[in-house]
């Protein structure tokens, strides 16, 4: 019987790390599964762009997994049973389960209102693909009706900073305001800071800080001050979560819900049940938690794909590096911020604005996309058969 490997979602992580297990195990061994709620590899780093009107195509996962032996289940997954190896899921025909030998967890995260009311019921967020279009829908309604409008963009993080820039850029008719919880930009260098503040001026973007809301409403967002600020399309990027079915499961995890791992990233309760991305609670070189992001999901993903296929096939598990070494913040099409940090995740003085690091960070974005096109693509081309069993000695010795 071959063993069988699931991969739950099919982001950055997700098709990263079934790519690469397709090349690198044999399939007279293994079956590989993905399993993804959308027929679509949605692009998480341009969905504001997305939203403020660019046309950004839908890569079909089809297409990217065509020829790699990969199965592509369409499916929301409801639960994972960790004790019975299954994934239940739900779909069109009403859905199912799906054994498993190994689970790779890469669901990732979605918007969260952060327990604020009205956010569920007026904000916009730009988390996925269906909630970045209908943004963009109501800006289009606001340019339509000739008069203008006001949008507002709550949350000051990497988001929301291109999220404001992106829609200020693309519709100059609208106003724009962001709103920061403290000083704009505080995680930046004070040279980087003072960029960020002339890219929202040249905008005309109003920037409010140290501002905290309490409510959103139809056509309006109330602050904690008291102060009621008028809006015809509110944004809400104040902060993101993962999905509860991993702590549901039983499957050890943090308060948020992220599955705390190893340096292997494999979960510390269930030894066959790995975890990428933001699903994943990891610990970097430099000790501290990683952050959620893309860059994130490729370290996790890579240790995880070197931690599967060694186990599997008895050899020794290479160790990737778990670094996080800058920040990358579009600032409109023209213009943008290359933060560099440091070992404590804090900023250093050095930075590149303007448009070179505007057109690093669409270099990254159309490497990225291409990459996860081709999962595949400069792999070794000879597949690993499986061992006897499980190199649990080579992995208690990296652990």
């Amino acid at each position: 019987m071959k063993h069988r490997i699931v991969v739950l979602g099919a982001g950055y992580a997700g098709v990263y790390v079934a790519g690469n297990l397709a090349r690198r195990l044999s399939p007279a061994d293994t079956e590989i599964t993905v399993v993804n709620a959308v027929p679509d590899f949605v692009e998480r780093l341009r969905l504001h762009q997305l939203a403020a009107g660019r046309k950004i195509a839908a890569q079909k996962l089809a297409d990217v997994f065509a020829g790699t032996g990969i199965r592509l289940r369409l499916a929301r997954v409801t639960a994972v049973d960790p004790e019975r190896q299954i994934v239940a899921v739900a779909d069109a025909d009403g859905g199912g389960e799906l054994g498993y030998d190994t689970l790779l967890y890469a669901l990732g995260s979605h918007g969260s209102d952060c327990g604020v009311p009205g956010v569920a019921e007026h904000a916009f967020d730009i988390a996925g693909r269906p909630s970045a279009l209908r943004l963009r829908e109501r800006l289009d309604s606001l340019g339509r009706r000739g008069e203008g409008g006001s949008v507002l963009v709550v949350g000051d993080g990497l988001t929301g900073i291109e999220t404001a820039t992106e829609i200020a850029e693309a519709r100059p008719g609208l106003s724009v305001a962001l709103i920061a919880r403290g000083e704009l930009g505080a995680r930046l260098s004070a040279g980087a800071r003072g960029h960020l503040r002339q890219a929202c001026e040249r905008l005309g973007i109003t920037v409010l800080e140290h501002t905290s809301v309490e409510a959103v409403e139809a056509t309006r967002v109330l602050c904690a001050d008291g102060t009621a600020l008028a809006s015809d399309a509110t944004v809400w990027t104040a902060g993101f979560a993962v999905d509860p079915i991993a702590a549901v499961s039983g499957l050890e995890v943090t308060e948020n819900g992220q599955i705390i791992v190893d340096r292997a990233m494999r979960s510390v309760s269930h030894p066959n049940v790995y975890a990428a991305g933001d699903s994943a609670y990891a610990i970097g070189d430099n000790g501290r938690p990683l952050p959620m992001s893309c860059a994130s999901a490729g370290f996790t993903g890579g240790q995880a794909i070197h931690a599967i296929v060694g186990r599997l096939t008895g050899r020794k598990i290479a160790k990737t590096k778990l670094v996080y070494s800058y920040n990358h913040i579009s600032l409109g099409r023209r213009d943008g911020i290359l933060q560099m940090v440091d070992d404590e995740g804090q900023a250093k003085p050095k930075y590149v604005g303007g448009r070179k690091a505007a057109q690093i960070k669409a270099g990254i974005l159309k490497v990225s996309l291409w990459a996860n096109s081709h999962p595949t693509f400069g792999l070794p081309k000879r597949k690993r058969r499986l061992a006897a069993a499980p190199n649990a000695s080579a992995q208690k010795a990296f652990a």
